[in-house]
């Protein structure tokens, strides 16, 4: 498997904690937009949701309702200067998918501008995210509201590091070509 690549030019390392969660991704069921909000009220923090409304019920039932102005913000779709304005202000990322992830993509991205990324431990996330270096792996809301306090124990320049070492653009082209190399002398012997 060659895991997508990262630019990691475009994701600065932001060094210092934020002062926010953030939800970065499809507004919809699986993404668990609802389960981030939950998290939040749980523990107190503020919590910025950006992303497209992919579920126009979902929105307007299970996130607005909770939105105002000091503790849940929608924000709207984001372009990687708005990412990038969101990992400043993030204490973490919160990536609760309510189905096994193929691959998080914005886990990825949250790492490498040193952002820990706290997710459900369902499809690709354990693949991403190791558990305790980068973020927390969590099977519930509850597990992550304790993963929060946690979040001291993660070296945000680590975050980046593991991303530098697995999804650069220089590891998914040393990883295609071990695929094209095999593949070559499979077809040669």
């Amino acid at each position: 498997t060659v895991s997508p690549r990262i630019d990691l030019t475009l994701y600065p390392l932001q060094p210092a904690y934020g002062d926010a969660l953030i939800f970065l991704g499809r507004i919809h069921p699986e993404k668990g937009v609802h389960l981030a909000i939950e998290v939040a009220r749980q523990s107190g923090w503020p919590l910025l949701i950006a992303g497209i409304i992919q579920d126009k019920t979902y929105f307007e039932e299970q996130v607005e309702p909770h939105l105002d102005d000091r503790q849940i913000r929608y924000i709207g779709p984001v372009d990687v200067p708005g990412k990038n304005e969101l990992f400043a202000h993030a204490r973490a990322l919160l990536h609760l998918n309510t189905i096994p992830e193929r691959f998080g993509l914005v886990l990825a991205e949250a790492n490498a501008a040193g952002v820990p990324v706290i997710a459900m431990d369902l499809g690709s996330c354990r693949e991403v995210i190791e558990n305790g270096r980068t973020g927390f792996l969590v099977n519930n809301v509850n597990e992550a509201v304790q993963a929060l306090q946690k979040l001291p124990e993660i070296d945000r320049a680590a975050c980046r590091e593991n991303v530098q070492q697995r999804f650069s653009i220089d590891t998914m082209v040393a990883g295609y070509e071990r695929v094209y190399a095999e593949i070559f002398d499979r077809q040669t012997n």
